[in-house]
Parts: structure tokens; sequence; C-alpha cells
């Protein structure tokens, strides 16, 4: 297992049965400190054919696969393009950092237009997906101690932060460190030697962390509640007619 992608991703889009839209990569990767023993989450749409979706045998809406290549793990989950299409509309921030990940290891002009209708997908409460999110790894972190949920906890509340006070989707909590604890970097380098280590010697105290993550929580509350986004999604009319577009072009 490597913190380097390894060179074959491309292989594995390309021998799905269906035809993926896109495939990109998410987990560690995206979020800026993969380990060594890092398992490598691959993420994207396939396209049903219309008689898997209009007939009597229907095609599965999401398919999940894991297995091992050359000592790497691989975790590969995809959505049929209308369902991860209602995903989108449904302020899930997991699927639009999918969307939008820059770590693409298959592309095609489907995906390209549905990053441009990324934007209509928008709203306010987007910072619940968010707040939801570090509620849950918070929980986890006190459970198990592992630095792994730790920093999940901080990258959610700083993407969510961001996204609500600028429109901008940002992931990778090494680009989110602009007025974040000065710890974190420390962090980020204690999880990339170890994938279910605990937090370093040096770490916080477990009350400084709450209180930091607590101030980050209300941030984000806050930032949800003044946010210049929009209440709802603008974009359901352009997705619907990319997912019949595409249904009838049997792509």
């Amino acid at each position: 297992m490597t913190a380097v992608l390894p060179s074959w991703l491309p292989e594995v889009a390309a021998g799905e049965r269906h035809p993926l839209a896109f495939a990109t990569v998410s987990g560690a990767h995206l979020y800026g400190f993969p380990s060594m023993d890092s398992d490598v989450d691959l993420r994207g749409v396939h396209v049903l054919p219309a008689e898997e979706v209009v007939g009597l045998r229907t095609g599965e809406e999401t398919v999940i696969r894991s297995w091992v290549r050359e000592g790497v793990e691989v975790d590969l989950v995809t959505h049929d393009l209308a369902k991860f299409c209602r995903l989108l509309l449904g302020r899930n921030g997991y699927v639009l950092e999918q969307l939008l990940s820059p770590l693409v290891v298959r592309t095609s002009p489907l995906h390209e237009e549905m990053r441009s209708l990324a934007p209509g997908c928008l709203t306010r409460h987007h910072a619940h997906h968010y707040l939801g999110f570090a509620r849950t790894q918070r929980r986890l972190f006190d459970r198990t101690g592992e630095l792994k949920p730790l920093l999940y906890a901080f990258r959610v509340l700083l993407t969510g932060i961001r996204l609500m006070r600028t429109g901008e989707l940002v992931a990778d909590l090494t680009l989110l460190l602009d007025g974040a604890p000065s710890y974190l970097a420390g962090l980020i380098a204690a999880k990339r030697a170890a994938e279910h280590g605990a937090p370093p010697d040096d770490a916080p105290g477990r009350e400084r962390l709450a209180a930091d993550l607590d101030a980050l929580t209300a941030a984000l509350e806050d930032a949800g509640a003044s946010s210049a986004l929009p209440d709802a999604p603008s974009a359901h009319d352009a997705l619907h007619d990319l997912v019949v577009r595409t249904r009838l072009a049997g792509r």
C-alpha cells in the first residue's frame, strides 16, 4: 500500500461493466493526509442502459467492490447517474467532493457537464451535512482515540466554513490551515506516518482539542446562517434534462 496513487487506476475504471461517466479519488488522498497504509477510495458514476431502468430486470443503482492489487487495497463505489444527481440535489457535500475532486482517474464530456452544473447544487443547508459528519467523527475519536477521525472532524468543519463563506468547495485539509489551529500541520504529518495511529505525544490534550472543535462548530453554524448561498438548488431542471438526454442516447 502506498500514499502515491498507482498508475494502473485508469485500468480499473475502464474495466467496469457499465460505462463510467467519471471516476475520482476520494478519502485520505483527497483530504491531504494519505499514509503509506491508506487504501484508495475510488468514487464515480456509472450509466445504466435504458433497458435496465425501464424494464422488469433493473440494474444496480449502486455498485460496491473492494479488492487488493499489488498490495494496494482499492474500494470502488459508483452510483447510477440518476441516483447520483438526486444525491447532488440533496445537500450532500460528499458527492459534490467526489464530482469536483481534482484527482481524476476517468472523465468524459458527461463528467464535465455535471461539473459545470455543480454550483447550482450548492445551498446554505450543506452546512448541516458537514456539521453532522463532524459530530460522527468526534464520537468516533472519543471512542477510539485514533488520529484519523480527529483529522476528519477538523477537515469537514473547515471545508464547510470555507464553502459557506465563499461558495468554494475545498476538501484538502492542507489548503485550509490558514486561521486553523497551528498544531494541525503536525497532526497531518503524524497521520501520514500511520493510518490508524494515535495522536502524537506532543498533540494537544482532549480538552484543548474539544474546545477548538467546539469553536469551529460554532463558526460553521454562524457561517451557514449568514451564507450568501441560496436556500434551494437551482440545477434540478438542468440535471433532469442531463439524465434524460444521456439515457436516451445510450451513453
